[in-house]
């Protein structure tokens, strides 16, 4: 059976959450992932949904490694795997300048350093024994965790947007988080990356389905240019791998008159290269393609159209079958 997990995302409410997992439950798709972004903290959602959803891995889509210390995360890590039976997937990311700088008050600086010191800490504190760490930007003293985690081995994923990350995730960790990636861009990357050294390749898909094609269309069409607005690192990305005309139209637009119409903007081609949208008729060959390039495990990025629970009712339905 082919692999297949589900994001629920940042447009949705804390219950709504709380009621997808329970659906998700019953579908038991291989992993559930939790955003954090600025919303719900997610050590607590994860807690939460574990006993809603107790089947499948639950896995952080990412926590941004500057909101917290490598020690934090560690415990959290142990506190979560222990909660849930061994069935946390650890998504770490360096978010964004804007979210790290303007919402949390820290400098971005030494992204691909701090990320191998965030791995190699919490990974030595997994372990259960006492630490003494020297790097270059933390240093620690005779730490260890108070509870004994359940495992010594929670496995770790990257999001990895520039080369730099990508390079650096294929030493460091378990899996790789892609978002937003160009399919022809991906396929060269995998294919070389997966050459040096196997690790899981997880893609999160901006996903509409709805029985109204254009209103699934329009959907996925406002959160990518959404995204191309506000999230410079995806911007300057598209940019330099097929995307530069559209992707400069798009901040231009956003900077005179801000997010709305904005979709208006999006070619179909570009929809249909990054992301999944349409009727339930074709969405499973749109979802192979990404298997076809390379990625082991599609993570679904729910996008609710309409009431939450019947939207995603039938995107569950479209891509596991019937309850």
């Amino acid at each position: 059976m082919a692999r297949l997990s589900y994001s629920l995302g940042s447009l949705l409410s804390i219950n709504e959450v709380i009621e997808c997992s329970r659906i998700l439950n019953q579908i038991k798709p291989e992993v559930m992932w939790i955003p954090e972004t600025w919303g719900m903290e997610n050590f607590s959602i994860l807690s939460t949904v574990s006993k809603e959803n107790t089947y499948s891995k639950i896995g952080s889509s990412i926590i941004n490694i500057y909101s917290r210390s490598p020690s934090v995360i560690a415990m959290g890590a142990a506190t979560i795997d222990t909660i849930s039976n061994n069935r946390l997937i650890l998504g770490l990311g360096t978010s964004s300048i804007p979210i790290v700088e303007n919402f949390h008050g820290e400098s971005f600086s030494s992204p691909m350093q701090r990320m191998k010191e965030y791995v190699e800490i919490i990974r030595l504190a997994l372990t259960g024994e006492k630490i003494n760490y020297n790097g270059k930007i933390f240093s620690l003293r005779d730490f260890s965790l108070l509870i004994k985690p359940p495992r010594n081995n929670i496995p770790i994923y990257l999001a990895a947007i520039n080369e730099k990350m990508v390079d650096l995730t294929w030493k460091i960790a378990d899996g790789v988080i892609f978002y937003l990636r160009p399919k022809e861009e991906m396929k060269k990357t995998i294919s070389k990356m997966q050459k040096i050294k196997k690790i899981d390749t997880t893609l999160q898909i901006i996903t509409c389905i709805d029985n109204d094609y254009e209103k699934a269309r329009t959907r996925a069409k406002k959160t990518l240019s959404f995204y191309i607005s506000v999230g410079k690192i995806y911007r300057e990305f598209l940019k330099l791998n097929g995307y530069n005309e559209i992707t400069e139209q798009i901040f231009n637009e956003y900077k005179k008159t801000g997010l709305e119409q904005l979709e208006k903007l999006i070619p179909d081609s570009m929809l249909d290269d990054l992301c999944i949208s349409g009727t339930p008729d074709d969405a499973i060959e749109k979802l192979q393609r990404f298997r076809d390039i390379g990625i082991d495990l599609p993570i679904l990025q729910f996008n609710p159209i309409g009431e939450t629970k019947k939207s995603f009712e039938l995107l569950t339905k479209t891509f596991s079958g019937d309850i």
